[in-house]
């Protein structure tokens, strides 16, 4: 497909052809994490763009990770019913939406390396492998990512998933040798032949010490093969770290450009623009695989801000019910809250923690379907119907925030409308539409002499119909 993307890989300097503005701010803070209310938009408008970027990457940068957990190397001996394990897996999924709620780009990227150093809980089954693995994609989610590389590949998680413990001299099994090329560094048939990815098993050999289930696979000698192998032409006696060494010394260009095209199909557009992949990969190049200085140049860029990038992706399902929780100013959701969530996005297919096969979510247009747009519907109903039913004043004192406490109906409509999608609607008809379903059955009598304000009694209601509306609006599926 055609990239219509314009503007290239410089700064942007907002100019009256590009103002910074309510959408532009949004629009980086829907592809920067999950979106955000609107105070923090207004505050985010008083930055300028550049330093706005800065404060978010610093922000993610200087973040602890996740407190560990008491059963954080727990093996099946510390347990005395399964139920246990199943209520420590519950609070984990639960603890990672909060952080994404919460901390928006480094939960963002999370979840994106997630999707690329893929697993899935089901096929290991332990709290203790989960939150390990977890704590290495928070660690490297902005860090170095040849070190990212080298430390996922030894989680028990990716071990037992993708059968390393299982690759032995005697037995090599070729799952995550395969999967590393085509998936985690340099992708399909970039570059390698499938010798190398032979001679790579058997230089993954060696981590097969699962003594008791869920506890720590350690590496044994005696597994490990000890002869010679060829790899990308070279020969030596190489093991774990020479293969990511040398990867990443041999092939860093492959790397780069691969990486590098998929933060830009994730973060700003399915179609790349291979210039400004180049350009990117430069950079991550230039500072040695070091993830932060590639997104600052990627996320300051005038090309990122362009306005055909805005709208240009579906939301995946927690992008959407996330981002609709964070742009309604929803107070602090309840475990119920954070339960139906998880449900709801596992039932639109995007289970957190087992994304649907080793190449991870589709993404984008493969989220909707005649099956999953009306299930996307009733899923953001939740949001609504939690918060009509639960917080009313939200809603209303959401309506003021956006629309300045405003008794003109139609700016009020206007704006909220504006506040959920990514650009303008297409035709004037559908905002007059939408102002219909806010009036609701209120008559007119009482808006043309403005007696109505978002004081009536009415008001929440009114919002949360107007809402409604919105949710069932193709736009509202994009950001």
């Amino acid at each position: 497909m055609i990239n219509c993307n314009t503007g290239s890989i410089a700064p942007y300097i907002p100019d009256a052809q590009r103002p910074w503005n309510k959408r532009r701010v949004q629009h980086l803070y829907r592809r920067m994490g999950f979106g955000a209310d609107n105070a923090t938009i207004t505050a985010g408008l008083a930055q300028s763009p550049g330093a706005l970027v800065d404060s978010i990457i610093n922000n993610a940068l200087a973040l602890p990770l996740a407190p560990q957990p008491v059963w954080a190397f727990w093996t099946v001996a510390n347990y005395q019913n399964q139920e246990q394990a199943v209520a420590q897996i519950f609070d984990w999924r639960r603890l990672w939406v909060r952080d994404m709620l919460a901390n928006g780009f480094r939960g963002k990227l999370t979840l994106f390396w997630h999707n690329h150093f893929v697993t899935r809980l089901e096929s290991y089954g332990c709290p203790s492998y989960f939150y390990q693995y977890h704590k290495v994609l928070q660690q490297y989610a902005l860090g170095d990512f040849r070190e990212f590389v080298r430390a996922v590949g030894l989680t028990p998680a990716m071990l037992v998933f993708l059968n390393g413990v299982q690759n032995t001299r005697f037995q090599p099994n070729e799952n995550y040798a395969r999967e590393l090329y085509e998936l985690f560094t340099l992708g399909a048939d970039n570059g390698y032949t499938q010798q190398d990815i032979v001679q790579t098993a058997r230089a993954l050999t060696g981590y097969n010490g699962l003594g008791e289930y869920c506890g720590p696979v350690s590496y044994v000698p005696a597994f490990f093969d000890p002869l010679p192998k060829t790899i990308f032409g070279q020969t030596g006696n190489w093991g774990y770290n020479d293969v990511v060494n040398n990867r990443f010394q041999q092939r860093a260009s492959q790397i780069a450009h691969y990486i590098c095209r998929k933060i830009y199909r994730y973060f700003v557009s399915p179609n790349a623009d291979e210039t400004i992949v180049a350009q990117m990969a430069s950079t991550f190049l230039a500072n040695n695989f070091q993830l932060a200085p590639m997104l600052r140049q990627l996320f300051k860029s005038e090309h990122f801000f362009d306005e055909n990038i805005m709208g240009a992706e579906v939301k995946g399902p927690l992008e959407m019910l996330l981002t609709f929780v964070k742009e309604t100013s929803y107070p602090n959701p309840t475990d119920s809250d954070i339960d139906g969530i998880l449900y709801l996005a596992a039932e639109l297919g995007q289970d957190l923690a087992n994304p649907t096969d080793v190449a991870g979510w589709p993404g984008n247009r493969s989220w909707i379907n005649s099956n999953t747009l009306t299930g996307r519907w009733q899923a953001a109903r939740f949001v609504i119907y939690s918060l009509y039913v639960n917080y009313p004043q939200v809603l209303v004192n959401f309506a003021k925030a956006v629309s300045n406490n405003s008794n003109n109906a139609a700016l009020v409509s206007r704006l909220i409308v504006d506040h959920f999608v990514p650009k303008d609607l297409q035709f004037e008809t559908d905002y007059e539409r939408s102002l219909e379903v806010f009036k609701a059955e209120i008559p007119d009598n009482y808006f043309q002499d403005g007696q109505w304000n978002l004081e009536w009694p009415t008001a929440a209601a009114q919002v949360g119909l107007l809402m409604d509306h919105i949710i069932r609006k193709p736009d509202f599926q994009l950001f």
